[in-house]
């Protein structure tokens, strides 16, 4: 599918599953870090029609983080007249946090809380505008290394890129002129007060990743089985203990 046609695709997907709900959803809401994925996906609600709130939630973040993501709210509101958006700053919240829990500190621990306090102020937002929240997984990380946070950003309840490679999203941003400076940003999931990338944590580039995920003879394909291994528990159901009769 060419990429025009795949945007009309995933445009058209986001209505359809709204419209099949039994109590349809009145709003899309969607966090966005001024990375590439949550641009390309609150674009592609945007173009629904239905009221897209965006938020942007600052958590100790860079200023250089902050300021694509302020400036992809301020191009998406002068695109659409559909869309809202809000910053809300959760330092104070995630600071009382920290000291509520000083007793457990653990850094990764604490770096994953910040998703997790995002994706309950996605569903507070999402609850008093009758909306859903929109996911901005790609399928790297959501199917391929497991690069996300469980319960944080893996909690969703539609995911309208997952089936899109990161080079496929990157073509999408392009197709939908997100702004260069989004698309040439080096990918973070903003977890981290020193910034670092995701190609710093995985040790691979995500078109490293892409290609050891599909290619068994890649030379990469062991360092990607490894990560794969280790976070495989957030892809696959919760395991049931089954009681026999």
């Amino acid at each position: 599918m060419n990429i025009t046609k795949k945007v009309e695709f995933i445009k058209s997907w986001i209505q359809k599953y709204v419209d099949s709900m039994p109590v349809k959803a009145k709003s899309l809401v969607i966090g966005i870090s001024g990375g590439i994925d949550s641009s390309v996906s609150s674009t592609l609600c945007a173009m629904t029609g239905m009221k897209t709130i965006v938020l942007s939630m600052p958590i100790k973040q860079k200023s250089a983080q902050h300021d694509l993501s302020l400036s992809h709210q301020e191009w998406l509101k002068k695109k659409f007249s559909n869309v809202e958006g809000h910053t809300i700053e959760l330092d104070n919240l995630f600071e009382a946090f920290e000291s509520s829990l000083s007793k457990f500190d653990n850094e990764h621990g604490m770096a994953n809380s910040r998703a997790r306090l995002r994706m309950t102020t996605l569903y507070q937002v999402a609850a008093a505008n009758h909306g859903i929240v929109v996911g901005t997984g790609n399928k790297v990380e959501d199917f391929g290394v497991g690069f996300y946070t469980k319960y944080g950003d893996g909690g969703v309840d539609i995911s309208p890129i997952a089936d899109c490679n990161k080079t496929e999203v990157w073509e999408l941003g392009k197709e939908l002129k997100i702004l260069k400076e989004i698309i040439d940003a080096p990918p973070t999931d903003g977890l981290w007060d020193d910034g670092r990338t995701d190609e710093g944590q995985l040790g691979l580039s995500y078109k490293e990743l892409e290609e050891a995920m599909y290619n068994e003879s890649s030379k990469n394909r062991d360092k990607y089985l490894k990560i794969r291994k280790a976070n495989l528990h957030k892809m696959e159901p919760i395991p049931v203990c089954k009681i026999p009769n």
